[in-house]
Formats: structure tokens, sequence, C-alpha cells
């Protein structure tokens, strides 16, 4: 599968949609950040853009990126709308050939599972790497199928975060792991149904 077809899968499952004029941040994002000094944040796979919206409401500046065209524009367009545009820098990237420059003190993956080419060992490796001493990634995958996911195929194996955090393989004398669990919640889909869900959650901060 090449890149030029995975932007073009994402581009048009986002242009199916109708933009989302106050798009809601993701459950464990506002559970692990809230009460964090704000500063410089990276979102991989911003997707519909609550979560990058929500850090930039708080006084974070936010590096956004997805490889769909079509969601950075309009993550851009409501960042303007909302009075976010000097917090938010919404930029195009695939993380199979690029990984956004610069150094933060949050990085957060929520959900960066995808059916084309991705070492996703090696974007959360170059994740950690981008982190301030003090600043933590946070990791944030599938461990259930939702009804209204595009991956409803009853043999996929969802890794713990334990497995995640072993495969990055991260010298512990300079990250720690801070979280590595599974809670559930009750999720809503794009068109309203919902669902109990459960998260892998993992949290690692860079100590040194």
């Amino acid at each position: 599968m090449n890149t030029t077809d995975a932007g073009a899968y994402w581009d048009g499952l986002y242009a199916a949609r109708p933009a989302a004029g106050h798009p809601r941040p993701n459950a464990r994002l506002t559970e692990t950040v809230t009460g964090l000094p704000p500063g410089a944040a990276l979102d991989l796979g911003c997707g519909g853009g609550g979560d990058a919206l929500w850090l930039a409401r708080r006084g974070w500046h936010v590096t956004a990126t997805d490889i769909s065209a079509v969601a950075v524009e309009r993550l851009a367009d409501l960042a303007r709308a909302h009075g976010l545009g000097d917090r938010v820098d919404a930029v195009r990237h695939d993380l199979h050939e690029s990984f956004p420059p610069g150094v933060f003190d949050l990085v957060c993956a929520h959900y960066l599972h995808t059916p084309w080419n991705l070492d996703r060992t090696a974007v959360l490796r170059s994740a950690a790497h981008a982190l301030r001493p003090g600043g933590r990634l946070l990791v944030v995958d599938h461990g259930s199928a939702a009804p209204w996911s595009w991956d409803q195929d009853p043999d996929t194996r969802y890794p713990s975060p334990q497995e995640v955090a072993a495969g990055i393989e991260l010298a512990p004398q300079t990250w720690a792991v801070e979280r590595a669990d599974a809670p559930r919640r009750i999720a809503t889909g794009p068109d309203g149904r919902t669902a109990e869900v459960t998260d892998h959650v993992l949290l690692i901060r860079r100590t040194a």
C-alpha cells in the first residue's frame, strides 16, 4: 500500500463527514493533562481537531499533524474561527515518511491505527525523543472495536500498553512509565450511537 493511497483514503474519510464546529477532546487527554502547566504540545494524527483546540484553549501551543490534508485544513480554519490561530499550527505530515521537527512538553498519539504501512514503534520512539526533560508522551490505543470503527476484523489483536512500552525500547534511565492500564468508558460515535469500549493507555515521562 503506498502513501499516496493512504492520504487519499483518509482524505475521503474526513471529506465524507461534516466538519464539526466544536469537536470534542479525547477523554484520556483531558483526564491526563488537566493540571499540567501549559507548554509546547504535538498532536500526532489530529483528526477532527478536538484535542488540539482543547489544549490551545488552556494555553498550550500546539503543533497538530495528520496525513489528511482535509483534516489539517479544517483544523486550521477552526482554530482561526475560535480565535486560536496563534496557538495551533496545523501541518500535514505522513508519519511513514517524516516526523514533525521541534521539542515538546507533551506529545499525544490517540488511536494512531491505520490499515496502511506505518512503523508505529519508530513513530512513538521519535515522539519520546522529541520530549523535553519532564515532558510526557501519551499513547491511547483501542483495546476493543467500537461498532462504528473502520476495523471490524474479529481477529484483530490489541497489544497491551506494557507491550507497546516494551516495543519502543526506551532506556529506563531517561524515560519512566507513569501509567499503563486498560480502562473502559462509554463512547459516542459519529452517528450518535454509544457503546462501551476499552482504551489502552500508556503515559511515559522523560526524566532526563
